[in-house]
Protein backbone atom coordinates (compact mmCIF):
# COMPACT_ATOMS: atom_id res chain seq x y z
CA UNK A 1 0.00 0.00 0.00
CA UNK A 2 2.66 2.62 0.86
CA UNK A 3 4.42 1.57 -2.42
CA UNK A 4 1.33 2.34 -4.34
CA UNK A 5 1.11 5.86 -2.56
CA UNK A 6 4.68 6.77 -3.67
CA UNK A 7 3.78 5.74 -7.02
CA UNK A 8 0.83 8.22 -6.98
CA UNK A 9 2.62 11.24 -5.64
CA UNK A 10 5.75 10.43 -8.18
CA UNK A 11 3.04 10.47 -10.87
CA UNK A 12 1.38 13.67 -10.14
CA UNK A 13 3.97 15.61 -8.71
CA UNK A 14 7.42 14.32 -10.41
CA UNK A 15 8.26 13.50 -14.40
CA UNK A 16 10.16 10.33 -14.81
CA UNK A 17 13.34 10.15 -16.41
CA UNK A 18 14.30 11.17 -19.80
CA UNK A 19 17.34 10.07 -21.42
CA UNK A 20 20.20 12.33 -21.96
CA UNK A 21 20.04 13.55 -25.18
CA UNK A 22 15.86 14.65 -24.57
CA UNK A 23 14.60 17.14 -22.65
CA UNK A 24 12.48 16.07 -19.47
CA UNK A 25 8.37 16.44 -19.49
CA UNK A 26 7.01 18.34 -16.18
CA UNK A 27 4.12 16.97 -14.54
CA UNK A 28 1.11 19.75 -14.45
CA UNK A 29 2.64 20.72 -11.03
CA UNK A 30 5.59 21.11 -12.00
CA UNK A 31 4.54 23.30 -15.25
CA UNK A 32 2.90 25.52 -12.64
CA UNK A 33 5.52 26.00 -10.41
CA UNK A 34 7.96 26.01 -12.69
CA UNK A 35 6.05 29.45 -14.26
CA UNK A 36 5.54 30.87 -10.77
CA UNK A 37 8.89 30.86 -9.15
CA UNK A 38 10.33 32.97 -12.02
CA UNK A 39 7.39 34.77 -12.52
CA UNK A 40 7.23 36.11 -9.29
CA UNK A 41 10.95 38.15 -9.48
CA UNK A 42 10.19 39.77 -12.90
CA UNK A 43 8.55 43.09 -11.01
CA UNK A 44 11.32 43.18 -8.53
CA UNK A 45 13.83 42.55 -11.07
CA UNK A 46 12.39 45.88 -13.11
CA UNK A 47 12.06 47.68 -9.93
CA UNK A 48 15.65 46.85 -8.45
CA UNK A 49 17.18 47.84 -12.53
CA UNK A 50 15.41 51.17 -12.68
CA UNK A 51 16.56 52.00 -8.57
CA UNK A 52 20.16 51.35 -10.03
CA UNK A 53 19.27 53.80 -13.23
CA UNK A 54 18.23 56.66 -10.84
CA UNK A 55 21.54 56.38 -8.30
CA UNK A 56 23.39 56.64 -11.21
CA UNK A 57 25.69 59.56 -11.18
CA UNK A 58 27.27 59.55 -14.80
CA UNK A 59 27.67 57.56 -18.56
CA UNK A 60 29.12 54.23 -16.76
CA UNK A 61 27.05 53.84 -13.90
CA UNK A 62 24.12 54.54 -16.00
CA UNK A 63 25.30 51.89 -18.96
CA UNK A 64 26.20 49.65 -16.57
CA UNK A 65 22.72 50.12 -14.77
CA UNK A 66 21.00 49.52 -18.30
CA UNK A 67 23.07 46.38 -19.26
CA UNK A 68 22.69 45.12 -16.10
CA UNK A 69 19.01 45.47 -15.21
CA UNK A 70 18.71 44.24 -19.57
CA UNK A 71 20.69 41.10 -18.45
CA UNK A 72 18.61 40.30 -14.71
CA UNK A 73 15.23 41.23 -16.50
CA UNK A 74 15.77 38.78 -19.36
CA UNK A 75 16.46 35.99 -17.46
CA UNK A 76 12.96 36.04 -15.54
CA UNK A 77 11.13 37.47 -18.51
CA UNK A 78 12.24 35.04 -21.16
CA UNK A 79 12.26 31.80 -18.41
CA UNK A 80 8.38 32.50 -17.60
CA UNK A 81 7.30 32.58 -21.20
CA UNK A 82 9.20 30.06 -21.96
CA UNK A 83 7.60 27.90 -19.40
CA UNK A 84 3.78 29.36 -19.78
CA UNK A 85 4.27 28.60 -23.66
CA UNK A 86 6.03 24.50 -22.62
CA UNK A 87 2.62 24.30 -20.07
CA UNK A 88 0.06 25.77 -21.96
CA UNK A 89 1.01 25.92 -26.09
CA UNK A 90 2.83 22.75 -25.70
CA UNK A 91 1.40 22.04 -29.28
CA UNK A 92 3.37 24.65 -30.72
CA UNK A 93 6.37 22.14 -31.20
CA UNK A 94 8.52 25.14 -32.68
CA UNK A 95 7.37 28.07 -30.47
CA UNK A 96 8.54 25.86 -27.84
CA UNK A 97 11.72 24.96 -28.94
CA UNK A 98 13.00 27.94 -30.29
CA UNK A 99 12.06 29.85 -27.00
CA UNK A 100 14.43 26.79 -25.06
CA UNK A 101 17.26 27.74 -27.02
CA UNK A 102 16.45 31.54 -26.32
CA UNK A 103 15.67 30.63 -22.71
CA UNK A 104 19.35 29.05 -22.55
CA UNK A 105 21.40 31.35 -24.48
CA UNK A 106 19.67 33.99 -22.13
CA UNK A 107 21.96 32.49 -19.22
CA UNK A 108 25.04 33.43 -20.47
CA UNK A 109 24.52 36.95 -21.30
CA UNK A 110 22.60 37.39 -17.83
CA UNK A 111 26.15 36.31 -16.03
CA UNK A 112 28.22 38.46 -18.67
CA UNK A 113 25.50 40.99 -17.30
CA UNK A 114 25.75 40.44 -13.51
CA UNK A 115 29.85 41.09 -14.24
CA UNK A 116 29.07 44.56 -16.05
CA UNK A 117 29.13 46.80 -13.25
CA UNK A 118 32.41 45.16 -11.19
CA UNK A 119 34.25 45.15 -14.57
CA UNK A 120 32.54 49.12 -15.73
CA UNK A 121 32.55 50.57 -12.01
CA UNK A 122 35.79 49.28 -10.17
CA UNK A 123 39.57 49.65 -10.21
CA UNK A 124 41.35 46.93 -12.68
CA UNK A 125 44.80 46.38 -13.38
CA UNK A 126 45.79 46.49 -17.05
CA UNK A 127 45.04 42.71 -18.05
CA UNK A 128 42.09 42.84 -15.75
CA UNK A 129 40.37 45.24 -17.75
CA UNK A 130 40.12 43.60 -20.53
CA UNK A 131 37.57 41.00 -18.70
CA UNK A 132 35.13 44.17 -19.86
CA UNK A 133 35.38 42.06 -23.06
CA UNK A 134 35.96 38.73 -22.76
CA UNK A 135 32.99 38.22 -20.45
CA UNK A 136 31.14 39.08 -23.56
CA UNK A 137 32.80 37.42 -25.97
CA UNK A 138 32.31 33.73 -23.79
CA UNK A 139 28.21 35.02 -23.86
CA UNK A 140 28.35 34.98 -27.65
CA UNK A 141 29.92 32.05 -28.04
CA UNK A 142 27.93 30.02 -25.85
CA UNK A 143 25.04 31.49 -27.71
CA UNK A 144 26.61 29.96 -30.37
CA UNK A 145 26.76 26.71 -29.14
CA UNK A 146 23.64 26.40 -27.59
CA UNK A 147 22.64 27.27 -31.50
CA UNK A 148 24.05 23.91 -32.97
CA UNK A 149 24.37 21.91 -29.94
CA UNK A 150 21.37 22.43 -28.18
CA UNK A 151 20.31 19.44 -25.41
CA UNK A 152 22.76 17.54 -27.45
CA UNK A 153 25.76 17.54 -24.57
CA UNK A 154 23.88 18.14 -21.19
CA UNK A 155 26.94 18.07 -19.15
CA UNK A 156 29.38 19.77 -21.64
CA UNK A 157 26.81 22.95 -21.43
CA UNK A 158 26.35 22.65 -17.90
CA UNK A 159 30.64 22.97 -18.05
CA UNK A 160 30.10 25.63 -20.24
CA UNK A 161 27.31 27.64 -17.88
CA UNK A 162 30.18 27.03 -14.78
CA UNK A 163 33.26 27.72 -16.76
CA UNK A 164 31.44 31.65 -17.74
CA UNK A 165 30.34 32.05 -14.17
CA UNK A 166 34.03 31.66 -12.53
CA UNK A 167 36.18 32.87 -14.75
CA UNK A 168 35.49 36.44 -14.67
CA UNK A 169 35.35 36.08 -10.84
CA UNK A 170 38.96 35.43 -10.52
CA UNK A 171 39.46 39.13 -11.71
CA UNK A 172 36.87 40.50 -9.51
CA UNK A 173 38.38 38.60 -6.62
CA UNK A 174 41.87 40.46 -7.42
CA UNK A 175 40.46 44.24 -7.13
CA UNK A 176 41.85 46.59 -4.96
CA UNK A 177 38.61 47.19 -3.43
CA UNK A 178 37.44 43.96 -1.97
CA UNK A 179 33.91 45.06 -0.85
CA UNK A 180 31.20 43.12 -1.90
CA UNK A 181 33.76 40.14 -2.31
CA UNK A 182 31.48 38.23 0.53
CA UNK A 183 28.24 38.67 -1.07
CA UNK A 184 29.46 37.75 -4.69
CA UNK A 185 30.53 34.50 -3.55
CA UNK A 186 27.24 33.55 -1.56
CA UNK A 187 25.59 34.39 -4.66
CA UNK A 188 27.95 31.78 -6.45
CA UNK A 189 26.82 29.22 -3.80
CA UNK A 190 23.34 30.14 -3.98
CA UNK A 191 23.65 28.61 -8.06
CA UNK A 192 26.06 26.02 -6.85
CA UNK A 193 23.97 24.28 -5.28
CA UNK A 194 20.83 25.06 -7.09
CA UNK A 195 22.68 23.06 -10.22
CA UNK A 196 22.61 20.09 -7.62
CA UNK A 197 18.51 20.48 -8.73
CA UNK A 198 18.68 21.72 -12.20
CA UNK A 199 20.61 18.10 -12.77
CA UNK A 200 17.87 16.49 -10.34
CA UNK A 201 14.53 16.09 -12.77
CA UNK A 202 13.11 13.18 -12.32
CA UNK A 203 14.38 12.21 -8.95
CA UNK A 204 13.61 15.10 -6.72
CA UNK A 205 9.47 16.50 -7.27
CA UNK A 206 9.67 20.25 -8.23
CA UNK A 207 13.33 20.14 -8.69
CA UNK A 208 13.39 22.44 -11.62
CA UNK A 209 11.39 24.75 -9.66
CA UNK A 210 13.87 24.56 -6.82
CA UNK A 211 16.50 25.56 -9.07
CA UNK A 212 14.80 28.32 -10.08
CA UNK A 213 14.79 29.53 -6.67
CA UNK A 214 18.25 29.29 -6.03
CA UNK A 215 18.58 31.56 -9.44
CA UNK A 216 16.33 33.95 -7.99
CA UNK A 217 18.05 33.97 -4.35
CA UNK A 218 21.48 34.22 -6.22
CA UNK A 219 20.39 36.96 -8.28
CA UNK A 220 19.08 38.71 -5.59
CA UNK A 221 22.12 38.44 -3.42
CA UNK A 222 24.41 39.87 -6.47
CA UNK A 223 21.69 42.66 -6.73
CA UNK A 224 22.14 43.61 -2.85
CA UNK A 225 25.67 43.67 -3.79
CA UNK A 226 25.59 45.82 -6.24
CA UNK A 227 23.04 48.28 -4.86
CA UNK A 228 25.23 48.49 -1.89
CA UNK A 229 28.90 48.85 -2.93
CA UNK A 230 28.35 50.20 -5.85
CA UNK A 231 25.57 52.43 -5.89
CA UNK A 232 24.59 52.97 -2.91
CA UNK A 233 27.78 54.98 -1.68
CA UNK A 234 27.20 57.48 -4.04
CA UNK A 235 24.17 58.75 -2.12
CA UNK A 236 25.49 58.41 1.27
CA UNK A 237 28.83 60.65 -0.13
CA UNK A 238 26.17 62.87 -1.39
CA UNK A 239 24.74 63.22 1.13
CA UNK A 240 27.18 64.10 3.30
CA UNK A 241 28.52 65.99 1.27
CA UNK A 242 25.45 68.21 1.55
Amino acid sequence: MEFTRVLVFHSRFMNHRVPANKRYQPTEYEHAANCATHAFWIIPSILGSSNLYFLSDDDWETISAWIYGFGLCGLFVVSTIFHIISWKKRHLRMVEHCLHMFDRMVIYFFIAASYAPWLNLRELGPWASHMRWIVWIMASVGTIYVFFFHERYKLVELLCYVVMGFFPALVILSMPNTDGILELMTGGVFYCFGMVFFKSDGRIPFAHAIWHLFVAFGAGTHYYAIWRYLYQPNTLESKVSK
